[in-house]
């Protein structure tokens, strides 16, 4: 019987994460430990390498994905794990998992098989605590909203029109909508309120577009928390809340160093959700990879009409960054779905359903090639997969200028 994903991890033989570092030539001092396996790497450090030759950058995207899906992040590291084998300086990037969707459905982010990132529990989990600093700076500006609108509101804030919500990184559902500021005259006037998911917050987003603390910190200035009754904008600068949600941010903002199950270097810093932000980990971790590796393997969230997308549009157009190219990942079982087979008959051979999903596979294909990267499709093979299912998919890519590679990295 096949090993689950977290007997795989906790048998890992993890190295000292200075060792990880080693490989980056990063000097142990300049590691900011958070135990023997995890790490943040120092801002002087990262200031230090800015007259160095940037590696070249890839992108892990994805078909159209099925609510399981496709398999974006251990592709990322069965790429990384395999440029590194063939002797290649080769790091990964990958966003910080959400206990939403760790206990949701969806379940952990950090790979799967013996395509993982470890430690996989800590990561899943609580990590380096850069969840909970958004989260505290998002709500420091929430108190800050209704402490002004309780002492006598001199921006003239309509309590009705306050778009800042409150966040937890959490899927608790008793929460989305609420009343707050209940109990009478001390605790100031009754409004709706809302709470969303940590990873859905602008903070979040904010963070993940940062160039260094100053840059976040103006960022933060300019968020809009509301209207005034003229329909005129306050913003949290207006609140001079810039300042204080910047210090809760300072040392969440140094990337996170671990590794893969192979011992390759890993940056897993930040975690913005593709569908209401852009889907990718942060700027700072990206771009002190691409100082540090010859060859940087990144995802970004969601299929390629939407992650790879905002990857491109904002991402890159942000930080001037050039990918040297792409990988489509792509599933028989998803293309199935997408030529019309129910999800009960997904583990049967139809040849035909893949074909007709194919066309999805093939519009992602141009797509991403509008971009000017070259594409490549990795097929990430289940046991299910029959050869002539498979070879309808290399078809369909060769027929539209992108090889097909099938990819077994988890077994």
């Amino acid at each position: 019987m096949a090993k689950s994903d977290i007997e795989i991890a906790r048998e890992a033989k993890m190295q000292p994460i200075t060792e990880v570092g080693t490989k980056l030539n990063i000097p142990p001092e300049q590691l900011l430990h958070y135990g023997p396996h995890k790490a943040k790497i120092s801002f002087d450090y990262i200031h230090s390498l800015k007259n160095k030759t940037d590696g070249k950058l890839i992108l892990i995207t994805a078909i159209t994905p099925t609510p399981a899906g496709e398999g974006k992040t251990t592709t990322t590291v069965g790429l990384g794990d395999g440029l590194n084998r063939i002797g290649k300086r080769t790091a990964i990037c990958l966003r910080e998992p959400s206990l939403g969707p760790c206990f949701g459905m969806k379940g952990g982010a950090a790979g799967g098989g013996y395509a993982q990132v470890v430690p996989m529990e800590d990561i899943n989990l609580h990590f380096t605590g850069d969840f909970h600093a958004i989260g505290v700076a998002n709500n420091l500006l929430a108190a800050l909203i209704d402490n002004h609108i309780y002492w006598g509101n001199e921006l003239d804030l309509d309590s009705r029109r306050v778009s800042w919500r409150r966040v937890v990184d959490m899927n608790d559902r008793a929460l989305r909508t609420i009343t707050n500021s209940l109990g009478g005259v001390a605790n100031g006037f009754p409004r709706e309120d809302h709470f969303d998911i940590t990873v859905a917050s602008e903070v979040m987003a904010i963070f993940c577009l940062a160039e260094d603390l100053d840059d976040l910190t103006n960022r933060i200035g300019q968020i809009v928390v509301g209207y005034t009754r003229n329909r005129e904008a306050i913003r949290a600068k207006d609140l001079l809340a810039e300042g204080p949600m910047a210090v809760l941010l300072k040392d969440a903002l140094a990337p996170n160093l671990v590794q893969t199950l192979e011992n390759n270097p890993a940056f897993i810093h930040g975690g913005p959700f593709a569908n209401i932000a852009h889907g990718c980990n942060s700027v700072i971790a990206t771009k002190t990879a691409l100082k540090l590796a010859d060859y940087v393997v990144t995802e970004a969230g969601f299929g390629a009409d939407l992650g790879a997308e905002k990857f491109f549009d904002i991402k890159c157009r942000k930080a001037g960054l050039s990918p040297s190219a792409a990988v489509i990942v792509a599933t028989v079982r998803a293309l199935k779905m997408h030529g019309g087979v129910s999800k009960d008959a997904l583990n049967e051979e139809n040849v035909d359903a893949v074909k007709l999903g194919c066309a999805n596979l093939a519009r992602h294909i141009e797509n991403v090639k509008s971009f000017g990267v070259p594409v490549v499709v990795a097929i990430n093979q289940f046991v299910n997969d029959t050869h002539a299912e498979l070879d309808a998919v290399r078809t369909t890519a060769d027929g539209f200028g992108a090889k097909a590679i099938i990819a077994h990295h988890w077994a």
